[in-house]
């Protein structure tokens, strides 16, 4: 699967030679008359005219490739003194169709780069193993197939710098081949579906060799021991594979180590103290996902260059070092999920004055927040969610000006008033999740100014009373509202409709009362179907765990909600509710509401969640409502509908459960039929008013005859008189 990545920036090898170095004006001269006196050879013409052949979309390169003309001018292409093809860079052209394998008997030829492009087939073995190229660049292309071996005939190759990410390669990775490329210094060979083992061979050849990126494959296995013998190793990245097995002691022979990513594998083991002492160079150290264990070793001090520790997702225990507090380079710590415990008052966190990360999501910590913490200025995101703390917030907070992610949920802090008075200054803050804390205290109604910058908010699951407060109409950047689990009461007041940018709503499990305002059919952004647009690419500093095990890393990928269930709503559904055709889920379960199904409902064709379950509804389901097409979860069940089931659309995929509890619904997915046979059995009240209507017929009839032979008599009498 190609992953949503961003090509890297080229190589320095890779950069052309004359953008780096200024020409003598004389030699500018000379290659200008030269110029007119030669170009390039014919032979080179025929193979790069047998490239533009391949391609079935050119990208306008027809223009200038034209034959008999000189190719050193062609859009693309760079000669060198001698009039020979030196370079071809034609990356990000929009180009289609395959690679020739004309291209590598440019004899000259030192930089081909076809990155961002189209192309697909495979990649000749006589443009990767060029008797030539120093520099190849294809990736992000749809290129596939696997890489052959560099036959033992063939002598050792110049390659310096080999670039094939996000393909679709497959199969075994070369191992012998990298023997033979003496001079290798890089290989980013991540985001394509290798297999096998990491071959050892890297630095065999090339003791030059610097950068490895495996990252985004398949790969098996352990980690091979000799790269520990690469002493010129500066990026090591096989990140997002099957690797399994320890971290070998060799390894960490590899002292020029910057960069160490190795996360999302099946890595087991702990960090061995002196191990870690190593690599005294290390910027960034990511193990990630994986299976490791024990504490962080109090060697992690030495590491004065490191940047980013990333030891997330793994089964690690213990207390944080002290030794952390002289990791003073450091801007991101990320050790949420493990079993780390005790108070973070050992760590000095005033000595990370670069610190702008710092990220302990469900762990064991226990205390209170470190006024140390509100030294580190600098700090975005901070997250203490689902641990042991408690205490308040210290006025303190205010200091980080920056800080624009915050996270305490699942926590024992109190006093929710002082939270929010000391937290309104941090005038940046753009998510603020505070749920499943101060419970049994008192939503604060009182004016609480700043927050102008407030997008997601969160006070759930804290059983708070009150209304829904009236500051929130001050949070006109508001995106997401999350109130649930609590036991506010009232109605759902009509200045919602002024938060125009909400479109996450999940005020259920309250006490709220009255009808389903209007004002919630107005909402623009559950209305317009280019949230997505307005919403933009931002990305969360940290990702949002809403349910586990889902996450979300930006706004746009959140879906459009609106979620009243739990409550003690009135009254019917409002008929307007099809015009919020932006909407994935709709739950309105567990109210009093009555009536019947607006077929408007059938408007919403985004819809993938409708729970009308727990009501009091009657009449129909809409047949209409089998258009929703998108529609993966349906719940009506315990209402009192009548009539038969549509069979058309998305409803064959529900089970019966989404209709128990309403007797006079017919269908095969419930086994009874509809029709004569099997109708529903008429209810007391449809047999009571047939019953009347008979008798009342029967008393006209009767009583309509008797008249007519009385008058019939009175006649006949009067006649016999006359």
């Amino acid at each position: 699967m190609m992953k949503n990545l961003q090509p890297m920036p080229p190589h320095p090898l890779c950069l052309n030679q004359h953008s780096r170095l200024a020409m003598p004006s004389f030699s500018l001269a000379l290659l200008l008359m030269l110029s007119l006196s030669s170009s390039c050879t014919q032979q080179e013409e025929t193979s790069l005219l047998q490239f533009l052949a391949g391609l079935s979309w050119g990208g306008g390169l027809t223009a200038s490739w034209r034959k008999g003309s000189d190719c050193c001018t062609w859009e693309g292409i760079t000669c060198n003194a001698n009039r020979e093809v030196s370079e071809v860079s034609l990356a990000s052209r929009g180009l289609e169709g395959y690679v020739s394998p004309s291209l590598g008997s440019l004899k000259s030829l030192l930089r081909l780069n076809l990155s961002g492009n189209s192309f697909t087939g495979g990649l000749p073995l006589e443009v990767l193993y060029s008797s030539s190229m120093v520099c190849l660049d294809v990736s992000f292309n749809h290129l596939s197939g696997g890489l052959q071996e560099l036959p033992s005939s063939i002598p050792g190759r110049p390659l310096q710098v080999l670039n094939i990410s996000s393909n679709f390669f497959t199969g075994l990775f070369p191992s012998t081949t990298w023997e033979k490329t003496w001079n290798l210094v890089a290989l980013n060979a991540s985001n394509n579906s290798f297999t096998g083992w990491i071959p050892s061979s890297f630095c065999i050849g090339s003791p030059s060799f610097a950068v490895l990126d495996l990252s985004y494959n398949q790969f098996n296995g352990s980690i091979p021991t000799g790269l520990g013998k690469c002493s010129a190793l500066r990026v090591l990245k096989a990140g997002r594979n099957n690797i399994i097995g320890t971290l070998p002691g060799e390894l960490f022979d590899a002292t020029s180590l910057e960069y160490l990513s190795l996360s999302n594998n099946g890595l087991v083991g702990t960090l061995d103290s002196a191990h870690i002492s190593k690599l005294r160079n290390l910027v960034l150290l990511d193990l990630g996902a994986n299976r490791l264990s024990g504490k962080i070793p109090d060697s992690i001090g030495q590491l004065k260059r490191l940047e980013e520790l990333h030891l997330d997702d793994n089964n690690m225990y213990g207390e944080l070092p002290t030794a952390l507090s002289k990791c003073t380079s450091l801007t991101t710590i990320s050790l949420r999920r493990n079993n780390f415990q005790g108070e973070l008052v050992k760590v000095n966190f005033s000595t990370l004055s670069n610190l702008r990360i710092l990220d302990l999501y469900r762990n064991n910590f226990t205390g209170t927040i470190p006024e140390s913490i509100y030294s580190c200025s600098k700090l975005t995101a901070l997250r203490f969610s689902v641990n042991k703390f408690h205490g308040q917030l210290s006025m303190r907070i205010g200091n980080l000006k920056s800080l624009s992610f915050l996270s305490l949920t699942v926590n024992n802090f109190t006093n929710i008033t002082n939270t929010l008075h000391v937290l309104k200054s941090s005038k940046n803050l753009t998510s603020l999740l505070l749920g499943k804390n101060f419970k049994h205290e008192v939503m604060p109604q009182v004016n609480m100014d700043g927050f102008e910058n407030l997008q997601v908010l969160g006070i759930h699951g804290c059983w708070l009373s009150g209304k829904l407060p009236v500051w929130l109409l001050k949070l006109t950047n508001l995106k997401m509202l999350l109130l649930s689990n609590n036991r506010l009461t009232g109605p759902i007041p009509p200045w919602i409709n002024n938060l125009r940018s909400l479109f996450y709503i999940d005020i259920s499990k309250n006490h709220l009362t009255g009808k389903v305002p209007t004002a919630l059919m107005e909402m623009p952004m559950l209305q317009a179907d280019k949230t997505a647009a307005y919403l933009g690419t931002k990305f969360f500093e940290l990702p949002v765990y809403l349910s586990e095990p889902y996450q979300y890393r930006s706004l746009n990928s959140l879906p459009q909600v609106l979620n009243l269930s739990g409550n003690n709503l009135t009254g019917g559904i409002p008929l307007d509710i099809g015009q919020l055709g932006a909407l994935a889920t709709l739950d309105l379960s567990f109210n009093n509401l009555s009536g019947a199904i607006p077929r408007s409902i059938s408007n919403l064709t985004n819809l993938m969640v409708l729970d009308l379950s727990n009501n009091h509804l009657t009449g129909p389901i809409p047949a209409a409502l089998d258009g929703l097409h998108f529609l993966s979860e349906l719940n009506v069940s315990n209402n009192d509908l009548e009539g038969p089931i549509p069979t058309g659309g998305q409803f064959g995929t529900f089970s019966e459960s989404s209709f128990d509890g309403n007797p006079k619904l017919c269908g095969s997915v419930i086994n009874h039929n509809c029709g004569p046979a099997g109708a529903p059995p008429a209810s007391i009240v449809s047999v009571k008013e047939a019953i009347d209507k008979t008798v009342f017929v029967t008393a006209f009839c009767v009583f309509f005859g008797l008249g007519v032979l009385y008058d019939q008599m009175v006649l006949s009498r009067f006649v016999c008189k006359s």
